[in-house]
């Protein structure tokens, strides 16, 4: 029976193929359109005209749905927004936006189905949900994400020991960046299609952007405050690369044209320009104020994984995946020395203030520091086992800090010969920030969530974690903890590995005014539980 209920589907996919005069939907013309489109016109953007325009393409249903400018008229081509758009002249309408053009083949097929009466033809048996949003990158939440405290019940009480508790909002997106603003008052934290603006004075959100496209790879604070940089993308289809105004958090600028996602950014010292570095192989320097692009460099033969101004603003320091490091000038856009002598990928670069020595580090196990005028070696040092994801350096010039991919956060004292101390992070760091008195440590984690450190103590002060909506979580190691109503009615606890079902137990430890102490460096007081 099996068997023959297979040949039966066997048949009629070779009969539906042979038959197919006209592409259909699901055959022919939902790929292109999860390929170039949804990821940005999808129901779920569907109110963030910044990222949709207000357009959704990501069903049948929707493309067919009726409107006042019309998406789709079946056997009208040239009515159907379908296809305009990817036809027009006018740059600022043309889709894809600020990217290659589809290939005509591809334009030819969307064409001739919408002439054809636009047939849906065969719907697939498994057909994934909430198109538009790569797999993997979708939150599931069924997985306990676990946070554990230093605080315990007393050994009087039934369940005494150490307290955890854990929420059911795994697997969660990696967080890919980090930074701080130039007051240090406030944290910007990226994951997947999402930013969060922490208040760091309270410990708790103050602004989530999700009109973001795609991963969020880096983000800069302007040395003013006054604007933030967001760099993603779709990976092997196009970067997307934002400005935002920090005092009302509008879009002032969608700087497109990178052809594959952005992957670091770095704002001039006088915030007037901005360079960001891409997969595309290019690194673009853009003018603030009017978002032209003032040169594309391109001279690396591979990715460019990260860029990074000169405490000057006259050049700019790039590394990439083809193992080498430049020096570009910003007046000219020509590379003026190579760093090379490298077997690896080379993934973080920053530039010490003061001396404007060069500092890149990458798959290798070294942090190798750079001369930029001769790009002579001047040394090298330990770094992290496994990986350096990126490199930070206080304003002075006296810490740095390196995002380990073995889990640790490295510390190295300028002004000490470049003595180095690790912390355990307790999973791969991918992004990394200073303070701007360089006395707070943030780090972005694989495993979805911020932790801030004190710089001096190598201690934990806060865990940060921001998910869909308006959900969020800030627990101190001493115990205390704040977050959304939705997620503390999630939360199950446990005290010496044993669940507790009584909450009354913990109120003490529900403290927003202690987690505000906590993100701007201060010591809490250990609780008292009973």
């Amino acid at each position: 029976m099996i068997r023959f209920l297979s040949l039966l589907g066997c048949l009629a996919c070779c009969g539906s193929t042979l038959a197919a005069a006209e592409p259909t939907y699901w055959q022919d013309v939902r790929p292109i359109l999860r390929k170039h489109c949804t990821v940005c016109h999808n129901e779920r953007r569907i109110d963030e005209p910044d990222v949709s325009a207000g357009l959704a393409l990501d069903s049948f249903e929707v493309i067919r749905k009726e409107r006042k400018v019309a998406v789709l008229v079946p056997g009208k081509p040239d009515a159907s927004l379908i296809v305009t758009l990817l036809t027009s002249k006018d740059q600022k309408r043309a889709m894809p936006l600020d990217t290659e053009p589809l290939d005509a083949a591809e334009v030819e097929t969307i064409h001739k189905w919408v002439a054809a009466g636009a047939p849906e033809g065969m719907k697939p048996a498994m057909v994934e949900a909430n198109p538009g949003v790569p797999v993997g990158t979708r939150p599931v939440r069924k997985l306990d994400v676990t946070f554990a405290t230093k605080a315990a019940l007393p050994k009087a009480s039934p369940t005494p020991g150490p307290i955890e508790f854990a929420v059911p909002i795994g697997p969660l997106p990696p967080v890919a960046a980090v930074a701080f603003s130039p007051d240090g008052k406030r944290l910007a934290t990226g994951s997947y299609g999402r930013v969060t603006i922490w208040d760091l004075s309270t410990g708790q959100p103050a602004k989530f952007l999700t009109n973001v496209l795609g991963a969020v790879n880096d983000l800069k604070f302007s040395p003013d405050g006054k604007l933030l940089a967001v760099a993603g993308g779709q990976p092997s289809a196009r970067g997307d690369l934002r400005l935002f105004d920090t005092t009302n958090w509008l879009l002032v600028h969608s700087l497109g044209g990178h052809l594959d996602t952005v992957s670091s950014v770095s704002f001039s010292p006088d915030g007037s320009k901005l360079a960001s570095a891409s997969f595309d192989k290019t690194v673009r320097l853009w003018d603030v104020k009017t978002g032209q692009v003032l040169h594309a460099f391109t001279g690396h033969s591979d990715f460019v994984y990260a860029v990074a101004f000169s405490p000057d603003g006259k050049w700019y320091a790039t590394v990439s995946k083809d193992r080498t490091g430049r020096v570009v000038d910003v007046a000219t856009g020509k590379s003026s020395v190579t760093f090379s002598g490298m077997d690896q990928e080379v993934l973080a670069v920053a530039v010490r203030p003061g001396d404007a020595s060069v500092v890149t580090s990458g798959f290798e196990t070294q942090m190798h520091w750079w001369n930029p005028l001769t790009a002579e070696r001047l040394r090298k040092v330990a770094g992290p086992a496994l990986a350096t994801h990126e490199i930070a350096i206080d304003g002075a010039g006296k810490l740095a800090a390196a995002a380990g991919g073995d889990g640790t956060l490295r510390l190295y004292d300028l002004k000490a010969g470049d003595k180095a101390s690790a912390i355990p992070a307790g999973s791969p760091i991918f992004s990394i920030a200073l303070d701007p008195d360089g006395k707070r440590i943030a780090s972005g984690l694989a495993d979805g969530t911020v932790k801030l450190w004190d710089a001096a103590g190598a201690r934990l002060l806060v865990t940060f974690w921001s998910g869909r909506g308006d959900d969020w979580l800030a627990v101190a190691p001493e115990g205390y903890y704040s977050g959304s109503e939705a997620i503390l009615a999630l939360a199950k606890w446990k005290a010496g590995g044993k669940p507790v079902a009584d909450r009354k137990r913990f109120s003490a430890l529900h403290d927003s005014a202690a987690l505000g102490q906590a993100s701007q460096g201060l010591k809490l007081n250990e609780p008292v539980l009973k």
